[in-house]
């Protein structure tokens, strides 16, 4: 693979064009969403949760391009009971579902490059293909499972696993440690897979990455999973339970696990089996973006059936909290989630956005979905940034600035010049970290610092050379704000930037310290006028 410096330096721009398709893309992908029931914030988190970082890895290096994958996971049980229900074919229920998610990312500004729905027939070949490797490999048997099955996880769960709780006077039940759905013991013939074989190099692994898996917590809590036995998983479930499904190869009476095809989809979604001696299409996957309900999938499960086939294991697993309703986590099953589509069409998509990143982008802890919170991020988000733009171009400062002014008229203004030079670098070293939340706030603070700045300098009765002092910087700081809001509101950082005349151009990273402004129109609105 070529370096970006080498590239600069070795290819002219003909030559960037080709060297460009055999740079690995930068891949990142949300979970693959279970449609039984219609999207709720949490899955709008996480699609902007990656594409933030989609966004910002597109502008940081212009030349590499970037694979953002997203998409429904179609099969199982719960997906056959909801159709059941609804008394409607599978496959119909899931295009009308599928449909909805595909209509969220895209009114979030959601730019994904590969929405994948795992009942196309590009996935069955793919995951029947995985399928008879690992057999050929000796990692594939049948036998007689016993487990704990949640219907809510569609998996089993082992009896170290698994809870027995009593509720008050109400019976006793049975939940997973990990996500608190019911469990009921089953026993069935079932395929299984020798994830047993996989425990030392998946410890190793871990061990020698301990950023592959972030917050930290989840890392910790992995490597100390990987310090005992792993057992064998249950692979697929009898056709007589579960119909809707891919078929396993050789055996229409098994229908393979629904957590074992979603898997797989990330191989999909980027043309696998990839021809030409394995060439990829940009695996491995650079990020994952999960819910912190299904690390153990996604590393323990799905790194395992990576190493059978001689595949790179994932770069960076980022499992963030949840959204919670009145401190309880937002499911389908309880009725306590919040409609995105309602929250978007609210406070406009650009707020929603900010919210989520602000509040939901340190991803440790559980957050509230709070409208009132939603209202006051919204009015702070109109008058650090909305605001300082109605009043630098404001008729006042523009009707008496002076052609040019001195550098003592400048001084004043240094420290947000100095802020607003060093965001990009800042920015970029809380979004390497993983911290969203904090990128975000370092925008703000330079926003907030123009603001006090204008305040003071008071351009508006104070001499026409601090007027133009004035007007110079804060458009400065306006104008490299705007490129790094560009990951977290694309639509009102293009805005921001038009207005001020900012060149497409001229809106990559690198051009938050080395960029211009062309001509500036004044009294733009980047925000509705009235305040939620």
């Amino acid at each position: 693979m070529f370096r970006h410096s080498v590239l600069l330096k070795a290819c002219t721009r003909a030559r960037c064009r080709w060297a460009s398709t055999i740079i690995k893309p930068w891949y990142i992908t949300t979970p693959i969403f279970y449609p039984n029931a219609v999207p709720h914030i949490g899955h709008l988190y996480s699609l902007v949760t990656a594409d933030i970082f989609a966004r910002y890895h597109a502008l940081k290096n212009p030349l590499r391009p970037v694979s953002f994958v997203t998409g429904t996971d179609e099969h199982g049980l719960k997906i056959q009971k909801a159709a059941l229900n609804k008394g409607l074919p599978p496959k119909e229920f899931c295009d009308a579902i599928s449909l909805k998610f595909r209509k969220l990312a895209n009114e979030a500004d959601v730019n994904f490059t590969r929405f994948i729905r795992t009942s196309e027939e590009a996935h069955y070949t793919a995951v029947q293909h995985v399928w008879r490797q690992l057999d050929k490999l000796g990692l594939i048997y049948k036998g007689s499972y016993s487990g704990w099955y949640s219907i809510t996880d569609e998996c089993f769960y082992t009896d170290s696993q698994v809870v027995h709780i009593a509720e008050g006077h109400t019976p006793a039940r049975t939940i997973s440690k990990e996500t608190g759905a019911t469990v009921e013991y089953s026993s069935e013939i079932n395929y299984m897979f020798r994830l047993s074989q996989f425990r030392e190099a998946l410890l190793e692994h871990y061990s020698s990455n301990p950023e592959s898996v972030v917050p930290l917590a989840h890392h910790s809590h992995l490597v100390s999973i990987l310090q005992s036995p792993l057992e064998d998983i249950s692979i697929s479930r009898p056709r007589s339970r579960l119909s809707w499904g891919i078929p396993v190869p050789n055996d229409p009476q098994h229908t393979v696990y629904v957590w074992f095809d979603a898997l797989i989809s990330y191989l999909t979604a980027i043309g696998y089996p990839w021809p030409n001696s394995g060439v990829s299409q940009g695996w491995p996957v650079d990020m994952q973006i999960i819910g912190k309900d299904i690390v153990r999938f996604h590393t323990v499960y799905l790194p395992a059936i990576l190493l059978a086939l001689k595949l790179p294991l994932q770069r960076q697993i980022l499992a963030h909290a949840h959204w919670t309703s009145s401190q309880k986590k937002m499911s389908k099953s309880l009725g306590n989630t919040t409609d995105p589509f309602q929250a978007i069409k609210e406070f406009g998509i650009d707020s929603v956005r900010y919210y989520l990143a602000k509040v939901g982008g340190r991803f440790q802890d559980d957050v509230d979905w709070s409208h009132v919170q939603v209202v006051k991020h919204d009015r702070e988000l109109q008058a650090v940034l909305g605001n300082l733009y109605m009043r630098i171009t404001s008729p006042a400062i523009a009707s008496r600035m002076a052609p040019e002014c001195s550098a003592s008229d400048r001084e004043p203004f240094i420290p947000l010049l100095e802020a607003s030079e060093a965001l990009p670098s800042v920015l970029s070293n809380y979004m390497d970290k993983v911290n969203v939340a904090d990128a975000l706030e370092a925008i703000m603070d330079v926003l907030r610092l123009a603001n006090k700045c204008l305040t003071d300098a008071a351009p508006w009765k104070s001499s026409p050379e601090v007027a133009r002092a004035s007007y110079d910087s804060c458009l400065e700081s306006l104008r490299v704000s705007g490129i790094c809001l560009q990951p977290f509101m694309p639509r009102v950082a293009g805005k921001l930037l038009d207005a001020l005349g900012v060149s497409p151009a001229e809106r990559s990273w690198i051009h938050g310290q080395m960029g211009s402004i062309g001509d500036v129109v004044a009294g733009v609105r980047l925000f509705p006028a009235v305040s939620k």
